[in-house]
């Protein structure tokens, strides 16, 4: 799974009007299916007085996720179709949360399925779509006397990380998979096997 992928860029949100109801549509780039359910939980709790809350999320993962809810809504008329546009959009690793205050005249099941899709695409248009590759997580723990040389070759190998100081100094690290494996040798080599690496993806 190292190929390229599509996904949204950041989290974004848009929000617009039907026959009274107000539909707003959340969507969010994730990494693994916890990411993407703590995303739709954050948004049911942040939006708890709305009539519904819709969850959808692609997530790739071993295998494949794809999750999607009604959340109360006629079957058919909300989870199913803002899946279908991440779907249709080719776009993984993301997750999206259409919330509806409803406004007082029922849409029926196509108005609801229009209203819906409408949510995710233009919370999608409003994130914008980027190319990404699979990443991985992993922590590198090492002495202080170590730090300086991890640290300078975490910022010459440009991947994202974050450096905690504590008895050791812990730095999490996220990479592009395909690196992962050089870069933890070099870690391994520039502190001779001194440094503790823990991998998670």
């Amino acid at each position: 799974m190292s190929e390229s992928y599509r996904t949204v860029a950041e989290r974004a949100s848009a929000s617009f009007e039907v026959q009274g109801s107000q539909f707003i549509g959340h969507v969010a780039p994730v990494e693994t299916v916890d990411a993407a359910e703590a995303f739709c939980a954050e948004r049911r709790a942040e939006y708890a007085d709305a009539t519904h809350n819709v969850p959808a999320y692609r997530v790739r993962a071993s295998p494949d996720r794809e999750y999607a809810s009604d959340d109360g809504e006629p079957s058919g008329s909300a989870g199913k179709p803002a899946l279908n546009v991440l779907q249709q959009r080719d776009i993984e690793n993301v997750a999206a949360v259409v919330t509806r205050y409803y406004g007082g005249t029922n849409l029926g099941v196509g108005g609801l399925a229009r209203s819906y899709s409408r949510a995710v695409k233009e919370g999608v248009d409003a994130a914008g779509v980027v190319e990404s590759v699979p990443h991985e997580r992993f922590s590198i723990t090492v002495a202080y006397d170590d730090s300086g040389s991890v640290r300078s070759l975490l910022e010459s190998a440009d991947v994202d990380f974050t450096a905690d100081y504590e008895a050791e100094v812990t730095f999490a690290v996220r990479v592009p998979t395909a690196e992962g494996g050089e870069l933890r040798d070099r870690v391994r080599s520039a502190t001779s096997g001194r440094a503790d690496i823990e991998g998670h993806r």
